[in-house]
């Protein structure tokens, strides 16, 4: 399989100590990058338009919205890792945003979410039923662009890949409301964040002609950056405020997701404790029980520390995949993105 699931109880073996350093600023990165990204941003623009003016509308409401682009950045340094400079990178990271970009379409529908980055969701200026097909349209469309590289195995790859996250959306909905496992939740966020993660990178090698063993560590350190991605994430969803996050907060919980720090706090609470996050989760809403009185519960119980630890890790276990490539400006960008990804506050 080309996106394999995450080890079980990788985090506990991940050393805390080790330091992420020598890495690029951020300017430095979107300089660096500036001239692919900007061609990307207008393939993007022209690769979301149809005859059916409704498609070309929400793919330009969901373009305006803004997005850190992180996915096409980490297929564009993969290609550049192997000196790649052909139009392929820029072709690829158009597809990998517009799979990005479908699945937000889809998760807000199934989320029933009314904003998305501060502005109104799509479906909620929309309707559910023109975004369904709009979000089936992107990914068809992210397909057909792929097919130019006349490449199968970037296409098994991008089947795979849609393949689990589909797969990941219905697990997650069959586990809403449920107390699951560390091992259940780092499993859906395989599929949900990371494999896609993983899958830029390893796009990124193929096309630059890497070996299978380069591949292999293009695609563990995707898939390390995603999984610390996806936990910071869901720690800035109970933290941070609504006017940075542009949704509302515990929007995951309030939605029935146990994320990691309410799983950390379940499984070492009190019985009473416990039933008050059991009954947020069940009943999909904040009834009887306040959104300060589920982070007090986590506080007490260090369990935000220990989602933020726990990214911390793969995160280094990001820059760790890294160690068998020499010392370069490309390498220097990617050793850049763990901390983004840990330090970032929205």
């Amino acid at each position: 399989m080309t996106c394999s699931s995450p080890t079980t109880g990788l985090t506990s073996r991940v050393p805390t100590s080790t330091p992420i350093s020598n890495s690029v600023s951020t300017p430095a990165i979107f300089e660096l990058l500036r001239d692919d990204l900007a061609a990307i941003e207008i393939a993007i623009g022209r690769d979301t338009v149809s005859n059916v003016q409704v498609i070309s509308d929400i793919g330009e409401h969901l373009r305006n919205g803004g997005g850190k682009r992180i996915r096409p950045v980490l297929l564009l340094l993969g290609a550049k890792l192997f000196d790649y400079s052909g139009d392929g990178a820029v072709r690829l990271g158009s597809v990998v945003e517009i799979i990005h970009t479908a699945t937000l379409v889809h998760d807000d529908i199934i989320d029933e979410a009314e904003t998305r980055r501060g502005r109104p969701s799509a479906n909620t200026t929309w309707g559910n039923s023109k975004c369904v097909l709009a979000g089936d349209w992107l990914y068809m469309q992210a397909f057909k662009i792929a097919l130019d590289e006349r490449n199968l195995r970037i296409l098994d790859v991008l089947i795979s890949l849609t393949q689990q996250m589909v797969e990941g959306e219905l697990l997650q909905m069959e586990k809403l409301g449920k107390a699951i496992s560390l091992d259940e939740h780092f499993d859906l966020i395989f599929r949900k964040t990371a494999c896609l993660f993983s899958v830029c990178m390893r796009l990124g090698a193929i096309l630059g002609g890497a070996t299978h063993e380069q591949e292999e560590s293009m695609a563990a350190y995707g898939h390390n950056l995603g999984m610390a991605f996806q936990i910071v994430d869901d720690v800035l969803d109970l933290t941070a405020s609504e006017t940075v996050l542009g949704k509302p907060v515990a929007s995951d919980i309030r939605e029935g997701k146990a994320t990691m720090a309410v799983i950390h706090a379940l499984d070492r609470c009190e019985p009473a404790e416990r039933a008050m996050i059991e009954k947020v989760l069940q009943e999909r809403a904040f009834n009887g029980v306040t959104h300060p009185q589920i982070l007090a519960i986590l506080q007490r119980y260090g369990s935000l520390e220990a989602a933020s630890a726990s990214a911390q890790g793969y995160a280094e276990a990001a820059t760790r995949a890294l160690d068998g490539f020499a010392d370069s400006e490309v390498k220097r960008a990617l050793l850049w993105a763990p901390e983004f990804v840990t330090s970032r506050e929205k």
